[in-house]
């Protein structure tokens, strides 16, 4: 398995409320058209953990997508569609920052 991890930011002219629900509720149901993607995950941030011993990131961030494929020639074969391109151009409509990984996963508990 491989997945891409984004780290998004809302348009500045968006509430953090308006970005949740358009990415909820008009952006997630375009994933599901996307061929090769095995499984799509959005991670609402709730709040924000601090330690004394380590410096934050200057980063504010309003969620973290993590899509999943069988590997990355998936990925690839996937980004060329026209229904990636449609996630995509969605995405640019209430997306305003976003910082974006391909990670291999490696589970260590569990």
């Amino acid at each position: 398995m491989i997945k891409t991890i984004g780290l998004l930011a809302r348009k500045p002219d968006w509430t953090h409320e308006q970005f949740m629900k358009h990415w909820m509720e008009i952006h997630a149901p375009l994933a599901h058209a996307v061929p090769g993607l095995r499984r799509y995950v959005q991670n609402h941030i709730l709040d924000e953990r601090t330690r004394a011993d380590i410096t934050a990131l200057q980063l504010e961030i309003d969620g973290v997508a993590e899509l999943w494929f069988d590997d990355r020639a998936a990925l690839e074969a996937a980004a060329r569609t026209p229904e990636m391109q449609a996630l995509h151009a969605d995405g640019a409509l209430f997306i305003g920052r976003i910082r974006s990984y391909v990670v291999e996963e490696k589970t260590i508990v569990g």
